[in-house]
């Protein structure tokens, strides 16, 4: 909440050609605009009460990896 270093790392993945495609036209189901759940965040960051502008934060969840990906990327345990 505060734009500081997380305490793991992440993987952006890239897509191309056929991939963006089938994002666009057949992957994605929904689009959310979240700017009034942001905008309350800021606001509530603002005035102090962290604890609430954490309670609006979507839950963050590893993604599943095979072990052998997992082990070829030095990906951490979940």
């Amino acid at each position: 909440m505060h734009l500081g270093a997380l305490p793991y790392r992440s993987l952006q993945v890239g897509l191309s050609g056929e991939a963006v495609d089938r994002y666009v036209n057949e992957w994605t189901i929904a689009l959310t605009d979240v700017t009034t759940t942001v905008q309350t965040i800021h606001d509530l960051l603002r005035a102090g009460d962290e604890q609430a502008a954490a309670l609006l934060l979507p839950t963050e969840l590893p993604y599943p990896l095979p072990a052998q990906t997992a082990a070829s990327v030095a990906a951490c345990p979940a």
